[in-house]
């Protein structure tokens, strides 16, 4: 057999062996990620409910449906406030912590594992730890301020106050996962850089704003496009601590699609709302890419 031929035979044979390798896995992908997604947009035409019955077509009822709802109207709202919330604010206490991290003192492993350990911890461990914290009479939160003279909240139990302990425990759970990934770009930065700024007479704010930040462009866009993406998807501490009240106040989109396709059963108008949901997060997803990469 000529040496062409021969090599054209082994790469066809090694094509056709890791197709065969990969068949497994696309399977599971394909009938338990591409059907579920394609069924629910076919869902959404529909007026259908989970427990079954009739099924009628409705075409794009499900989505002018959704937009003329007042519950809807406030879940979309709750998201975007806690979007708000978490994402700039988290990601500048990150940046913080990793900057501080990333210099040189004792015992900088233990408080590098301290601040990460909240991100591999369960949601539902933490929003059950919070609910002890947060409690108006036996809380420690609550006991702390009354040290200073101040008298805290009700927490969970106001509609004022709900959203932003939603916001806080987001802010502390997700910390440690950007912190690291601050941690990653930092170690990147050439430290000749810090140098010629020193000689050049910059403090540390100088360094910070003109060396450290415009280096750091690659990492700080990723932080966000998660952070936005993570904030819209919200669910496991609504949950657990609130159940969307009081008064929806911390009702979210995504437990809002819950309520509706698991206890009103209208999985049409929930698969609606949950491709209302895509839609935003890939459209605010493209845009903050484009911009991170006009800025370049």
């Amino acid at each position: 057999m000529p040496m062409k031929a021969r090599g054209s035979h082994l790469h066809s044979e090694e094509r056709r062996t890791a197709l065969l390798a990969l068949l497994p896995s696309m399977a599971v992908f394909l009938v338990f990620t591409v059907y579920p997604i394609v069924y629910s947009l076919y869902l959404s035409l529909f007026d259908v409910s989970l427990l079954g019955g009739a099924r009628t077509f409705v075409g794009l009822g499900n989505y002018i449906k959704m937009f003329s709802n007042t519950d809807f109207r406030v879940a979309t709202a709750n998201t975007i406030k806690y979007a708000v919330g978490t994402v700039p604010l988290g990601a500048a206490l990150s940046m913080f912590v990793a900057v501080l991290l990333n210099q040189k003192i004792r015992g900088r492993t233990l408080y590098r594992i301290a601040y990460f350990s909240p991100v591999v911890t369960s949601m539902v461990a933490v929003a059950i730890v919070w609910i002890w914290l947060l409690d108006p009479y036996y809380g420690l939160v609550n006991a702390l301020l009354g040290k200073v003279g101040i008298s805290g909240p009700e927490w969970l139990a106001s509609p004022r106050w709900a959203m932003v302990a939603m916001i806080a425990l987001g802010i502390w759970k997700s910390l440690g996962y950007n912190m690291v990934i601050f941690l990653a770009g930092l170690q990147d930065v050439p430290v000749e850089y810090y140098e010629s700024a020193e000689i050049d007479g910059a403090n540390a704010w100088q360094k910070f704003r003109y060396v450290t930040l415009p280096l750091m462009r690659g990492s700080i866009g990723f932080v966000m496009v998660t952070s936005i993406i993570k904030s819209f998807q919200v669910f496991g501490q609504v949950y657990v601590m609130t159940s969307g009240g009081p008064m929806n106040s911390t009702m979210v989109l995504v437990y809002y699609i819950y309520r509706q396709a698991f206890e009103f059963y209208r999985s049409g108008y929930a698969s609606a709302v949950a491709w209302f949901l895509f839609a935003v997060i890939l459209v605010l997803t493209v845009l903050q890419r484009s911009l991170l990469k006009a800025q370049d």
